[in-house]
Parts: structure tokens; C-alpha cells; sequence
């Protein structure tokens, strides 16, 4: 009988270019080549070509295309997925929106759907109403953006997906909360939880301390980066019979309660 398929996944977490997307790519584009391990997707953060900015008018890609091109170049160079958030215009509005792009093309596209209000985030961008679902090699991948990670019903696990993903941009000051609610989703929804933050300073001196992680079902930390408030580059195995051992002796989300949202 074949065994269960594992995934790898490449967190790279790294500086950013203040709104300059060719430097960002260039600098992305440098890190990924360099990879030398095996891989099935890299994670990219929240806004990567930009950093987190409002400035969208300057700087949004039409429909993404600048960098939707570059990552299916680079997807079926490296022969894996690649995810992340751009800035995005579209029949003009503006969206903080992630792409996630396999060797096949597009896989799927995800508007933000919490904008962080404190920064004036919903000023600027549009809001997303729906998630997305990604089937890649087998697994069932939901990707969301930085401040959905603070909003459980919104990652509930309705659909049994396997990997919970998080682009961010989340600040220093409120790192803990980072550390917490990734394991909260991790262990609320029995799904491996997979979070890539930046480090440094943006345009408007917020600074970013990285704790980027991944946290297996039952929340325990898969990631073994000890320093993780410098640049790294890690890649994890995410592994299926995992979570079909777990699920099948726990049944936890078999006791969800049944509600739907407004």
C-alpha cells in the first residue's frame, strides 16, 4: 500500500525593498535559485514586491501580471509552487492579494479578507469575501493573509484542508500574539499551521522580528530555526499520515458546532 504523501515547504524570511518591487523579485529571485534542497512550495511574505504599504496608486501591478509572470517562471524553473501577496489593481480597486502559482500556472488568487483597519489598511484596499482552497499534490491548502490570522471563524475547517497558510507583515510589538495564534490554529482546526513573517524596518520605521514557523495538529513546533529574528531560509515536511493518525484517534473536528456565517 503507498505511503500517505509528505510535502515540503521553504520558508524564506528576509528584509524587504521599500516599494521596489524589481529589487524585490531580483533579491527573491537570488534566494530561490539558491535553493539546493528539495521542495514542493516556497512561502513568500505579506506584500513582498512592496512591503506593507499604502501608497497602492504608485505601486499596484495590473491584475498582478509583473509578478504572476515572474513567479511561473520561476515556479517551473524550480519545479515547485510558489505563494505570496501583491499589490493588485483591478477594475479600480485595489487589493492586497495572494497568488499562488504551481509549474501548471495559476493555481488559485486570494483577496485579503480582514484589511488591517489600525493602519487604514480598508481605506485603500478592497476586501475579499472568499477563500480559497488550493488541491496541490494531494493536499488541501487554504492561504490567508496576515491580519485573518487574529479571526478563527474565518480559518475554520470546514472543507478538511490539510495546511493552513499565513503571509505577513506582522510587527514586532505584537509578535507574541503572532507565536500564540499560530498555534491556536494549528491545534483549533488539526491542520498543520504555517506562518512567514519578514524582519527589518519598512518605510515607515515599523519593525518586524521574522518568527516565521510551522506547527504540526496537535500545535507542537515543526520548524527547528532557533534564531528567528534574522533572515532564514527553512524547508519543512509536512507529513499526511500525521494528520490521518491524529484525526482518525482524536475526531476533535467531528465535534465542531454548526453555524454559518452572514
Amino acid at each position: 500500500m503507498p505511503q500517505p504523501e509528505n510535502l515540503k515547504v521553504t520558508l524564506i524570511q528576509t528584509e524587504l525593498h521599500w516599494e521596489d518591487a524589481a529589487a524585490n523579485r531580483t533579491m527573491f529571485e537570488e534566494k530561490i535559485k539558491s535553493l539546493t534542497a528539495e521542495t514542493d512550495l516556497i512561502v513568500l511574505p505579506e506584500m513582498f514586491t512592496t512591503g506593507f504599504t499604502m501608497n497602492a496608486a504608485a505601486l499596484a501591478e495590473p491584475n498582478g501580471v509583473d509578478t504572476l509572470k515572474w513567479m511561473q517562471r520561476l515556479s517551473l524553473e524550480k519545479d515547485c509552487a510558489i505563494t505570496g501577496s501583491v499589490i493588485v489593481e483591478e477594475n479600480g480597486n485595489y487589493y492586497n492579494r495572494l497568488l499562488f502559482v504551481s509549474p501548471e500556472g495559476l493555481l488559485g488568487a486570494y483577496d485579503k479578507k480582514h484589511t488591517f483597519t489600525l493602519a487604514g489598511e480598508h481605506k485603500t484596499y478592497s476586501a475579499g469575501d472568499k477563500r480559497l482552497i488550493v488541491t496541490y499534490k494531494g493536499w488541501r491548502i487554504c492561504p490567508l493573509v496576515c491580519y485573518d490570522l487574529r479571526f478563527p471563524v474565518w480559518a475554520r475547517n470546514t472543507e478538511d484542508y490539510d495546511l493552513l497558510l499565513y503571509v505577513a507583515n506582522w510587527p514586532k510589538k505584537r509578535v507574541a500574539a503572532w507565536d500564540a495564534l499560530l498555534k491556536a490554529r494549528a491545534i483549533e482546526n488539526m491542520s498543520y499551521c504555517v506562518g512567514i513573517n519578514r524582519v527589518g524596518l519598512d518605510g515607515n520605521d515599523h519593525e518586524y522580528v521574522g518568527h516565521s514557523a510551522a506547527y504540526d495538529v496537535l500545535g507542537a513546533q515543526i520548524s527547528s530555526k532557533k534564531d528567528l529574528e534574522n533572515e532564514f531560509i527553512e524547508t519543512v515536511t509536512l507529513s499526511k499520515e500525521h494528520i490521518a493518525t491524529h484525526r482518525k484517534h482524536l475526531q476533535f473536528l467531528n465535534d465542531r458546532d454548526g453555524f454559518t456565517l452572514n
